[in-house]
């Protein structure tokens, strides 16, 4: 069942004045300005979220698609990076004017997105935002475009993107924090999921596997014994 129009109208809304704060606060001429180009890109990201799994898989669409609701430490990591900005905002603000660090993170933050949602839209109905553990009868695996390049790029995307967000923020604890936050997550995220795809696909999966890279550092996905 697709969710009430009402309940995906409210968090639309929310998304769009939140973008639309942003905005405004990019014309300033202080650091908020670097705060504003973060909220444009967090609103972006949850609304596009939602609306590529509107075009891609609207089987599959519910109001977790936006996201917005993914784990209590995923609101938790962006809670601390509002509290951290702010704070040495006060203390430090020389910290929070560092222009080309900012840009660093946004270009950052505009490479993982876009990455993610390339890989949404390469992948089509196969994607899903939660991992699944029975093969469909159109679920194939995708190997072609982004998933060329790398067998998890919409994690990449994610890893970059959020790690990004930090940089922008010029928030030096939570860069650190968000990385090996991040990372942990998706190393134990691939392993279940190429478990499954192992079980789906075979030496199909296993060929691909030992051809393309994962694409996050350090993270070779699960071990096969042969």
């Amino acid at each position: 069942l697709h969710p009430p129009c009402s309940q995906i109208a409210v968090r639309a809304c929310f998304l769009g004045f939140a973008f639309g704060c942003g905005l405004l606060l990019s014309t300033s001429r202080s650091a908020w300005c670097y705060f504003g180009w973060y909220m444009c890109s967090l609103s972006l990201f949850h609304y596009s979220e939602y609306l590529v799994t509107a075009v891609n898989n609207p089987r599959s669409l519910s109001l977790d698609s936006f996201l917005l609701n993914h784990s209590f430490e995923y609101n938790l990591a962006a809670l601390s990076s509002w509290v951290e900005f702010t704070l040495e905002k006060l203390l430090f603000p020389e910290l929070k004017q560092i222009t080309w660090l900012s840009t660093v993170g946004l270009l950052m933050v505009i490479f993982g997105d876009c990455l993610r949602k390339a890989a949404m839209l390469t992948a089509g109905s196969n994607f899903n935002h939660i991992v699944q553990n029975e093969k469909s009868d159109t679920h194939t695996l995708v190997t072609n475009g982004v998933y060329g390049w790398f067998r998890h790029p919409s994690y990449v995307g994610w890893f970059y993107w959020s790690i990004g967000t930090q940089v922008l923020l010029c928030n030096p604890i939570c860069v650190v924090g968000y990385a090996l936050a991040s990372w942990r997550f998706f190393r134990e995220r691939i392993e279940e999921e190429e478990i499954t795809l192992i079980h789906f696909f075979g030496e199909e999966y296993l060929e691909y596997k030992r051809k393309v890279p994962s694409g996050l550092p350090f993270i070779k996905g699960v071990k096969v014994e042969l």
